[in-house]
């Protein structure tokens, strides 16, 4: 019996150092994303047309992989639906100091944490902040994807009073997510809102 023991011994630590290095080295791991800290849903500032402002969804999250294994982030979308009114947020632009057009986004296990604008596609699509519920959904479609998939979702309301607020064209609604309740509050914000650079209403098929 006691010469087994030694084998048995280093069989375990073989078992153990295989699945070590599975875990740490060669499992795939998943993309995931943090509870937003805000989520904003107002105009977006892009003259785009004489007519009223487009509506944007800002949040800020952190996004990470649930292994050492990086996740390349192809692209990241956001779908907004009230009642049975849905609107997808396709064009992506994240970053803090500097904002660039979402092409792709390496997220390593410490994660990415930055903000994210999602705006309308330039197909005269628009949304109205009306009283209500609203299901915020995010998605995501990873390189080695077949298709986007979903990250979060979160319940949003807006409120009688905050949308007579909302019917200021320079208004929008934020929504503060407080840990201690877990849940979200409100308040509706009336500014101004700074044109968005060049580089960003060309892309979004705008000439000045």
């Amino acid at each position: 019996m006691q010469d087994w023991l030694p084998i048995l011994i280093s069989a375990l630590a073989m078992v153990t150092s295989l699945i070590t290095a599975w875990v740490t080295l060669f499992r795939r791991g998943s993309l995931r994303m943090t509870q937003p800290t805000v989520v904003f849903i107002g105009p977006d500032g892009s003259p785009r047309s004489d007519g009223p402002q487009h509506t944007k969804v800002f949040l800020r999250t952190l996004l990470f992989s649930t292994s050492r294994t990086r996740q390349t982030v192809e692209s990241i979308y956001v779908n907004l639906q009230r009642g049975e009114s849905k609107q997808n947020f396709s064009i992506w632009v994240y970053g803090d100091d500097r904002l660039a057009r979402g092409s792709g986004l390496s997220v390593g296990q410490e994660g990415v944490a930055c903000n994210h604008h999602f705006l309308l596609p330039n197909d005269g699509s628009t949304f109205a902040l009306l009283p209500g519920r609203y299901l915020l959904r995010v998605f995501a479609k990873r390189v080695r994807d077949a298709s986007p998939r979903q990250l979060h979702e979160t319940d949003l309301t807006i409120t009688e009073k905050n949308a007579q607020e909302l019917q200021n064209k320079n208004a929008g609604i934020y929504f503060d997510w407080g840990p201690d309740q877990q849940a979200y509050q409100s308040h509706v914000e009336v500014r101004p809102m700074e044109p968005p650079p060049d580089w960003l209403l060309k892309a979004m098929g705008v000439e000045k």
